[in-house]
């Protein structure tokens, strides 16, 4: 059974979900010269900081597994979550699952990315995520997701 996000005095959600995909969890070591020298474990402290400020809670998720973002969409979907920041990493380009899901649910999506997929491979250039979502923002390293939850604390 899914659990009701948490709200405010007013009812509205306090919750934002941060889905991490594949090889996210080897931040840190991965490529640093890309992707930074930040751990998954470091960005989630930045945010639940963050957060706290903004007066949100985080619940920072990430799978290898394409099912399993798809599942977390929805969950988010049916506990009524505020919004979804999504790093779907390498899915970001192939899912049609993951774009389908967010165009299934009614929370808005913010696409994150740690480096400017723009810069990069061709391949990395289309976003079937960012098709979906209702923005994205790449480039700024770990601060990419904290630029995100500010702006899903305005929505």
């Amino acid at each position: 059974m899914t659990e009701p996000a948490l709200s405010d005095a007013s009812g509205a959600s306090t919750t934002v979900f941060v889905l991490n995909g594949p090889n996210l969890n080897m931040l840190g070591l991965r490529e640093p010269e890309i992707y930074g020298s930040d751990t998954l474990d470091d960005i989630a402290g930045m945010l639940e900081d963050r957060a706290q400020e903004l007066g949100l809670e985080v619940d920072v998720r990430q799978s290898n597994h394409e099912g399993h973002l798809v599942d977390w969409l929805h969950e988010a979907h049916a506990s009524g979550v505020k919004a979804v920041l999504l790093n779907a990493g390498a899915y970001t380009h192939t899912s049609v699952a993951i774009h389908d899901a967010i165009k299934s649910i009614t929370v808005p999506v913010i696409e994150v990315h740690l480096s400017n997929p723009y810069k990069r491979e061709e391949f990395r250039h289309k976003s079937l995520v960012g098709m979906a979502a209702k923005g994205s923002v790449a480039g700024f390293g770990a601060n990419s997701y904290v630029v995100a939850l500010e702006a899903a604390a305005r929505l």
